[in-house]
């Protein structure tokens, strides 16, 4: 059975003056699978994530999710929409707990409100707990983020964007800083997350290969294939 698609890109451009950041991109993601998207530097990857979410409006083309377009949209919009985002560096807010992170951002995708005498970490304790322990940071959960070494701060933001409900999560360098064993505990959990729940993931290792280069798709395959196209040992090379 074939799962059904939950982002479309088609023919991106995305242009800064007379440099072409993007240009005709277009691919899909399906539900459950993992996508990597890579190329050297300055090959358009971020760009084409802060067109995804929101960040940036594309100059031409469109991004379909689940059927609906939502290219120019704000990314808080898009969030809501189901597309969830980590960044190259681990975003969380570091005066916080672990536990008081992750309810926060259970309350901003619930758009809870309060009342002066009460705070949004006096709520939703039992669902905060539940995604500490699907990332496997519920041994912390009391713990202040500032003090997590990196990669459990990555842990955190994981589940930072599992608190929207995402059914697609770009992972924009989601190793990025992180020593080597911290770098195969998160590639796990994330393709876990994946492959368990039905969420389609934009990220780093995965089932098939976007290779960007110059702000165009220049193979797409299985890692095997990637890994065995002259067309992308020749791009890599060329970037020094």
């Amino acid at each position: 059975m074939t799962s059904a698609i939950v982002l479309a890109a088609n023919r991106l451009a995305k242009f800064f003056g007379g440099i072409e950041a993007l240009r005709e991109v277009s691919f899909t993601v399906a539900a459950g699978e993992i996508v990597a998207v890579i190329g050297p530097n300055g090959a358009g990857k971020t760009t084409l994530f802060n067109v995804i979410n929101g960040q940036l409006a594309p100059d031409e083309g469109s991004v379909t999710l689940l059927g609906k377009r939502i290219e120019g949209l704000p990314s808080r919009a898009i969030a809501r929409a189901g597309i969830g985002r980590t960044f190259q560096v681990a975003a969380t807010f570091a005066s916080m707990t672990v536990r008081e992170n992750v309810q926060t951002a259970l309350a901003a995708h619930a758009r809870k409100h309060y009342r002066v005498t009460s705070r949004a970490t006096d709520i939703d304790i039992a669902e905060a707990d539940a995604l500490l322990d699907r990332v496997g940071m519920s041994a912390v959960a009391d713990q202040g983020c500032a003090t997590l070494p990196y990669g459990e701060a990555k842990r955190i933001e994981l589940a930072l964007a599992l608190a929207n409900a995402p059914k697609l999560l770009l992972m924009d360098e989601p190793t990025a800083g992180m020593p080597m064993p911290a770098r195969g505990d998160v590639m796990r959990l994330a393709s876990d997350l994946a492959r368990r729940e039905g969420m389609a993931v934009v990220f780093g290792h995965a089932d098939r290969i976007i290779v960007l280069d110059r702000g165009r798709v220049a193979a797409e395959g299985s890692p095997e294939a990637i890994r065995a196209d002259p067309r992308v040992r020749a791009i890599y090379l060329g970037a020094g």
